[in-house]
């Protein structure tokens, strides 16, 4: 009778998300079961989708004008290098060139290869010229009646001396050569983009596997490799999720004691990564090599704030005793804070959309659609399987709270809300501040590393990288600047000079190697057509011996209607700072001698595409901070309707957000493409916590408790749960400081450093800040739900709260 009784009363005062959710529960779960079915089928065929063309800012002017030469700009295209080693003697054997024609054979079958342009020394155009008495010789570097004999290796070898390739397709020491291959990120015939995870496994199938013996290497780099190299540690990530899932396990069930209470919240936290993926193939979208990590974030996301709904389930039914009531009026006071702090943890994603980068908007819109799916499968869902299946009466015992037993380590947390401990408190928070604030002032925008920093020191990749890179004297990383003339004017006079005099300008560059632009093989044709004499190798004044020597110049180097040049600068390093000064000194020089005539533009090749993203990120960065936290902030109030309540949520946000920008600077990580969205990830989840228990302390005080007896019960009831997400969100992404990939490794280290240390600004900075800023006459709650009654043992305050108050 006292249950029906209770449950009327509950039923008056019930809103229409309660009374529809509560109401209709089969109705609920059927709904449930079809659209779980339906986008499991979804997200069963999703693809992993990897394009160059979402890795650039495309709006960026650097790429803009790269887009608008693409089909002059040979050197700029995707591409990757295949070398070809011996262990021991030189490549002046016969064995040894079989094996490289058929390799250079096996890729040319390979789809989604530039057949035209692939290139090995067997290619007929790669050619040697020599000045003789009676003019210009040349012909094939391998020579045409190449039979494998002790003379035909010779002649080989002296084909090579004269071709000029030393360095660049042939090592310094006669022990490898590259086979140059160009590939087609989008297939010219039929549109589609290019599977890089199948194209990858292509070559370690057909070239390394096959070919590769005791006495022969091969070494692959370039950026189909680096992303297909990037997918394939997937694999890894999944071994991840296992682990992350049994710990998840593990440690729900030890703060539940509760089989049920541990499989239920887990249970819908996976279906919110299923839900995710399927609507993610709905909408269009694959899986890239940064997406992938979302699900997993999202799986932790949804665990933090089950175990909110479980923990809330567990002191109603030891209160009210009916499972029912219990779990409706446990919906009831956290439905308004959950939806405050999920939607909020997707707007903050959403953020990642002003960044002109497609794999990091692709990346927002996932977590954005996963943390839409926690809201049905946690906050719906979640509840009204637990209504049906309950819990033990272990487990409601275990996380029940005795109101007349003290508990030793809240009762120690809750003096941060005393005025001594909160004083103390804030100046360390100010420290807090002031430490990262200088300490992030030496953070860097860009790569830090050589190689491919998204993959580790170690990896195949780039120990193939640090191979062909110290036996050849050309850099992997390449800046191409485009300049432009009017039709049939780059080999003018007055502008191949400047061309040369540009040539001679970034040549004295600090971060630049060497050069390559048509003024160089203009002068070179010169001295050839000398004698060979050193001293005539200079610009003539003369259009005529100029455009002879512009008949020599490559298609990679010159268009065909010579309105566009390429100078290739070949770089150090791709550091950001080497190429903030090289673009600098590039925008200078043009600013000086540029003209109506010539236009020197940036950039293409790899590191034009870095530097261009390097200048997106250094804008973005600051537009994502002050946009997500303004987006935060303003959630927070409208939920509160206190400024309150915002300073003390968002300062703790802060603080966190500023030492984890002096730990990445500590760390030598940069911003980049696979950090900058730590920012927002960071702060779209860590503001749950404030949001929890600034709800469950405004609601105490507003029974008129005392500031440190009202945080003591938020934290026995929201707060304990908020310490275990914390921890739980932190273990979620810890392990993958252990995945092959170094991005990802980067991102596991700084997402769990900014997880625990906002749980831990949640419980010990809000607190302090609360201390000072709510007046007892002005206490928000809004949040909280105004209909939510309180368990019965704290519409007083416990024994002791004097003494301990």
């Amino acid at each position: 009778m006292e249950h029906a009784e209770f449950k009327y009363d509950a039923l008056k005062t019930a809103r229409l998300p309660e009374r529809l959710i509560f109401g209709h529960r089969p109705l609920v779960l059927l709904l449930f079961t079809l659209a779980t079915l339906f986008l499991a089928y979804q997200a069963y065929q999703i693809k992993p989708d990897a394009s160059f063309a979402k890795l650039v800012p495309q709006t960026h002017p650097f790429i803009q004008k790269m887009n608008e030469h693409m089909r002059d700009l040979r050197a700029a295209g995707v591409s990757l290098k295949v070398s070809v080693a011996v262990r021991e003697g030189d490549i002046f054997n016969d064995e040894y060139l079989a094996t490289l024609s058929q390799i250079s054979d096996e890729i040319f079958y390979i789809p989604g290869v530039d057949k035209n342009g692939l290139k090995s020394i067997w290619s007929p155009d790669v050619r040697w010229t020599m000045v003789t008495e009676d003019g210009f010789d040349m012909g094939s570097v391998i020579p045409p009646d190449y039979d494998g004999s002790k003379e035909s290796l010779e002649q080989l070898r002296l084909n090579l001396n004269r071709s000029g390739i030393i360095g660049s397709m042939v090592a310094n020491d006669f022990k490898s050569t590259i086979i140059e291959v160009p590939i087609y990120d989008t297939d010219p015939t039929t549109g589609e983009q290019l599977n890089y995870l199948e194209f990858s496994r292509n070559l370690e199938k057909l070239v390394r596997q096959s070919y590769e013996s005791e006495n022969i290497s091969i070494h692959i780099i370039g950026f189909p490799k680096l992303i297909g190299d990037l997918l394939e540690g997937i694999g890894a990530i999944f071994i991840f999720a296992a682990v992350t899932l049994l710990i998840t396990f593990v440690l729900l069930y030890v703060y539940t004691r509760d089989l049920r209470a541990t499989f239920v919240p887990l249970f819908c936290s996976i279906l919110a990564v299923i839900w995710q993926l399927g609507l993610l193939r709905l909408a269009g979208y694959g899986l890239n090599a940064y997406s992938i990590l979302v699900p997993f974030l999202v799986l932790a996301i949804g665990v933090s704030h089950g175990v909110q709904v479980i923990n809330a389930v567990a002191l109603q039914l030891g209160d009210r005793g009916h499972r029912l009531i219990a779990t409706r009026l446990a919906f009831r006071g956290l439905y308004i804070a959950g939806m405050t702090a999920l939607i909020s943890d997707g707007i903050g994603f959403i953020t990642l959309l002003v960044i002109d980068i497609g794999v990091i908007q692709e990346l927002g819109i996932a977590a954005s659609i996963g943390v839409a799916s926690i809201i049905l499968t946690n906050l719906v869902l979640l509840p009204v399987i637990i209504s049906y299946t309950s819990m033990s009466k272990a487990g409601v015992k275990h996380m029940k709270v005795d109101p007349n037993r003290r508990h030793k380590l809240w009762s120690l947390v809750s003096l941060c809300a005393t005025p001594k401990v909160a004083a103390i408190s804030l100046l360390v928070g100010l420290a807090g501040y002031g430490v990262g604030i200088w300490g992030g002032q030496k953070m860097q925008i860009g790569d830090l590393d050589s190689g491919a920093p998204e993959l580790r020191p170690d990896s195949r990749y780039n120990l193939d990288n640090s191979f062909i890179t110290s036996n050849y004297a050309v850099s992997s990383d390449i800046l191409v600047v485009m300049v432009e003339t009017p039709l049939q004017a780059c080999g003018l006079y007055r502008n191949i000079r400047l061309i040369d005099k540009f040539d001679w300008y970034m040549e004295n560059v600090p971060g630049v190697q060497s050069v390559i632009s048509p003024a160089d093989v203009v002068r070179m044709t010169a001295t050839a057509l000398n004698e060979g004499n050193a001293r005539w190798e200079t610009l003539s004044r003369r259009q005529r011996v100029i455009d002879g020597g512009l008949a020599n110049v490559p298609r990679s180097l010159m268009n065909l209607d010579c309105s566009l040049a390429m100078v290739v600068l070949f770089l150090d390093d791709h550091k950001a700072e080497t190429l903030e000064r090289i673009t600098d000194e590039v925008q200078s020089f043009q600013q000086r001698f540029g003209n109506d005539q010539i236009h020197f533009a940036l950039a293409a090749g790899n590191a034009g595409v870095e530097a261009a993203t390097n200048e997106e990120i250094a804008v973005a960065q600051s537009q994502i901070l002050t946009l997500v936290y303004t987006v935060v902030a303003a959630l927070v109030f409208l939920s509160f309707r206190s400024l309150v309540a915002v300073i003390c949520i968002i300062l703790p946000l802060g603080m966190t957000s500023a030492l984890c920008q002096a730990l990445m600077a500590q760390l030598d990580i940069g911003i980049k493409v696979a950090t900058l969205p730590v920012v927002a990830l960071g702060v779209g989840v860590g503001v749950d916590y404030g949001i929890y228990i600034f709800s469950r302390l405004s609601f105490y005080l507003r029974r008129g408790l005392p500031m440190r007896e009202a945080y003591y019960l938020a934290l026995t009831t929201t707060g304990r749960a908020v310490a275990f997400t914390g921890f739980a969100l932190g273990i979620g992404v810890v392990t993958w400081i252990l995945s092959p990939i170094k991005y990802q490794a980067d991102m596991g280290m700084l997402l769990t450093f900014m997880f625990l240390w906002n749980m831990v600004g949640a419980l010990w900075l809000l607190p302090a800040l609360a201390t000072f800023l709510i007046r007892p006459t002005k206490i928000p709650g809004r949040a909280t739900g105004a209909a939510e009654p309180a368990p019965a043992e704290y519409h007083q305050p416990p024994g002791n709260a004097k003494t301990e108050g």
